[in-house]
């Protein structure tokens, strides 16, 4: 009995400690992970070695050619503080690019299981008669609008508010706006502002070139008596920054000022393309300019719904994982009592849900997952396990509209 109640050993070289890998490995999405896991990034991750291109190479150009004959034309070293300057603010732009397109946009976890169909249809909108596919939509009332919530057929699951479905990344992002080809990745509820930042500085940065370059042209008019023409055919690189600047100052100026005027109204760049917000078509987000750039800006940023670098079984699914992992770890005869705690559970009948979800199931569910502590060691797979069983025993879909309060603009706040 003592040795049939030895959980297997998770990190020897063999046995059961060799079917574990870490959970990027096992990712279903299309993203690409570095770092073992602690970067991740869209499937087009190639193109970021073309932004960041595009914003090194013309700032090294400024400073080899304009910027350095600059230095000593100014008093008391003043030239130095041009040099300087375009220099942090050419990391600050970098740092926001990497910031925006190597973290977890927002990504919502995938179920192993579709949540339980309706039997009722009285709004037209629900699955056909003994399909197992649920309901295609739910309709949420926030701030006395009503919302429609779409179902995902790959991530089989009613996505959050505000919540949309990215083809590229194959993920559901939660307040998505966008997928960024030019830097590889969703722009999501977790960074949104640093992708806000990042336009704002690059902006700012072509402003910044695209001034000295005049100066340095006016410098030499002044120095030499030159025309303005003499003066540009002097300086080459002045005129071709001065070009670069001009065109591109147009891109990434224009979405500045869009994206300014989506987060004075609260609104998303897929919400906004798709459902037009007018005087017909409330937005049920809008919270006057303030708070709205204070949910942007000043709120906190929820934490990732993901650990990438947790032990997940390398032979299912990161999904299934997510519901197994915390069994493969027991013991068979514990293994034996917790499956059939949730058989049990998934064919009690209806009318005994409520009870089973507010007193029954989350005791059972909480002293499983302390033997699993003490059995196991492993903290990760013991809460994969107890979220596992609290999901597939206790969620409940209602058929009538559920009423959500606009709070706040957190995880919870996305329109499919």
């Amino acid at each position: 009995m003592d040795a049939m109640m030895q959980p297997p050993p998770t990190t020897s070289s063999g046995g059961a400690g060799s079917s574990l890998v870490r959970a990027y490995r096992a990712w279903q999405g299309n993203n690409v992970f570095f770092l073992r896991g602690r970067l991740i990034f869209g499937p087009d991750v190639k193109s970021i070695f073309i932004s960041l291109f595009l914003v090194i190479s013309p700032v090294a150009v400024f400073c080899a050619f304009v910027a350095r004959k600059l230095i000593h034309d100014f008093p008391h070293h003043a030239g130095w503080s041009i040099l300087v300057l375009v220099i942090l603010h050419t990391f600050f732009v970098l740092i926001t690019l990497l910031l925006t397109s190597g973290r977890d946009p927002g990504i919502v976890p995938r179920n192993a299981y579709p949540p339980p169909e309706s039997d009722d249809d009285d709004d037209g909108s629900l699955a056909h008669s003994g399909s197992t596919r649920p309901r295609r939509t739910k309709i949420v009332i926030v701030n006395g609008v009503p919302v429609k919530v779409k179902y995902c057929d790959t991530c089989q699951l009613y996505r959050p508010l505000r919540c949309s479905h990215c083809s590229v990344c194959d993920n559901c992002v939660e307040r998505f706006d966008h997928h960024c080809p030019w830097l590889g990745q969703c722009i999501g509820l977790r960074n949104y502002r640093f992708f806000y930042t990042f336009v704002l500085s690059a902006t700012l940065l072509c402003l910044y070139v695209h001034v000295f370059c005049w100066i340095y042209i006016k410098k030499i008019m002044d120095s030499e008596d030159k025309t303005i023409w003499k003066a540009m055919i002097r300086t080459p690189a002045s005129i071709a920054l001065i070009i670069y600047t001009f065109i591109w100052v147009w891109f990434v100026g224009g979405l500045t000022v869009f994206h300014t005027y989506l987060i004075s109204t609260n609104q998303s760049t897929y919400e906004n393309f798709k459902y037009r917000y007018d005087q017909q078509l409330v937005n049920p987000h809008d919270r006057g300019i303030f708070e709205n750039f204070k949910e942007v800006f000043c709120t906190s940023i929820p934490p990732s719904k993901h650990n990438f670098r947790a032990k997940v079984p390398k032979e299912l699914p990161l999904s299934e994982s997510h519901q197994r992992v915390g069994a493969q770890s027991l013991s068979p005869m514990l293994k034996k009592t917790t499956e059939n705690v949730v058989e049990e559970s998934l064919h009690q009948p209806n009318e005994n849900a409520e009870h089973r979800r507010d007193g029954e199931l989350p005791n059972v569910s909480q002293n499983v997952s302390m033997t699993i502590h003490g059995e196991s060691g492993e903290g990760q797979e013991a809460s994969f396990f107890r979220h596992s069983l609290w999901e597939r025993t206790s969620r409940k879909w209602e058929i009538t509209p559920e009423v959500v309060e606009n709070g706040s603009g957190g995880g919870n706040s996305t329109q499919a």
